[in-house]
């Protein structure tokens, strides 16, 4: 398959693909810089494979995650609003996943008779087809959904322009995985993409007690610690790895003074990995670990200072009763 092509898969549905070969090359250039480094890292973005887009829904049912449920619930009582105030006549979400939580914003689109084009971003070829093989269902092909499989942190300027108010969602705490310098590049390049009319709606969680955070991440069914290994599933299976990811035990800890979560895998003995495709051999020592994922909390006015060095203005704020996660709605600077 060509590195980047577009395909209709329906008279609803078009697909533009920018990683196929391409993803391959990243993951093994990311594999090698991160295992090589010190500590040793790995992106989270390769959790997603199926099987690992899968398992993420299943930690979203789990009773200590709340971010899901509570930024659905803001979605819900706050979506027809947004809407009201955007007027969009086209969403663009980075990173849908499954797009469940979408409806919030394309019901209330299509009751205002606005709801033109849906355009899901997300790294995850499975994701984007199977996202919008469900909308063109749900929404009986009155919705053109424009999928695009590719990284929001290298082909944002690869986005289809359709010339209508754009409403770009980045929904689930997303922004936090990512470093401050890292979250300043991409809000920057959503900044370039956004026209004066078009908003930015961003999910984030919120700084609380460590307790409550770390419960989050360290469920008592063991589905975070399933969904951590499944990054070594991934280098396995498409770099003909020998990890055995039961050497490995999931941990997740809040550092207080970074206010963030980081989840790391930690060998349980010393052993010896052969990665074949890239032709690399690690050591691990018992005990040493692999950051596979940070998740920034935040608060509104560091958001606010974040935005603003990006270009962007920070126009409305939905959170809720117990200001546990937050909606902001940001535009070009000059919006308000």
């Amino acid at each position: 398959m060509a590195e980047s092509m577009t395909e209709a898969t329906s008279p609803s549905v078009t697909m533009d693909i920018h990683l196929s070969d391409g993803t391959l090359a990243s993951l093994a250039t990311d594999v090698r810089d991160g295992l090589s480094s010190t500590p040793k890292t790995l992106p989270p973005k390769y959790f997603y494979d199926a099987r690992g887009s899968e398992l993420f829904e299943r930690i979203t049912a789990q009773p200590e995650y709340y971010p899901t449920r509570v930024e659905q619930s803001i979605l819900d009582q706050r979506g027809a609003e947004i809407v009201n105030q955007v007027q969009p006549r086209e969403l663009v979400e980075l990173g849908p996943g499954s797009a469940r939580k979408t409806h919030a914003l394309l019901d209330p689109m299509f009751d205002a008779g606005l709801a033109r084009t849906y355009v899901p971003v997300d790294v995850s070829e499975s994701a984007v087809r199977d996202c919008a093989a469900r909308l063109a269902r749900h929404y009986d092909g009155r919705l053109a959904i424009h999928g695009l499989v590719g990284d929001f942190q290298a082909h944002l300027d690869r986005l289809p322009m359709n010339g209508d108010r754009r409403l770009f969602a980045f929904l689930g705490g997303t922004i936090g995985n990512l470093e401050p310098r890292e979250r300043q590049v991409i809000f920057r390049s959503l900044r370039n993409q956004l026209g004066p009319d078009d908003r930015l709606l961003i999910g984030t969680d919120l700084v609380k007690d460590r307790a409550r955070l770390e419960a989050a991440y360290n469920d008592s069914a063991g589905v975070t610690a399933e969904f951590n290994r499944n990054v070594l599933h991934v280098i396995n299976s498409r770099l003909d790895g020998d990890f055995d990811p039961q050497c490995f035990e999931h941990v997740a800890l809040y550092d207080e003074s970074l206010r963030r979560i980081e989840m790391r895998l930690r060998a349980t003995k010393a052993h010896r990995v052969r990665i074949t495709a890239i032709d690399l051999d690690i050591e691990f020592d018992r005990g040493e670990q692999i950051r596979t994922e940070i998740s920034c909390k935040f608060s509104r006015s560091r958001l606010s200072r974040e935005y603003s060095s990006a270009g962007l203005e920070l126009l409305d704020w939905y959170t809720d009763s117990e200001s546990m996660f937050a909606l902001s709605l940001t535009g070009p600077n000059g919006s308000s």
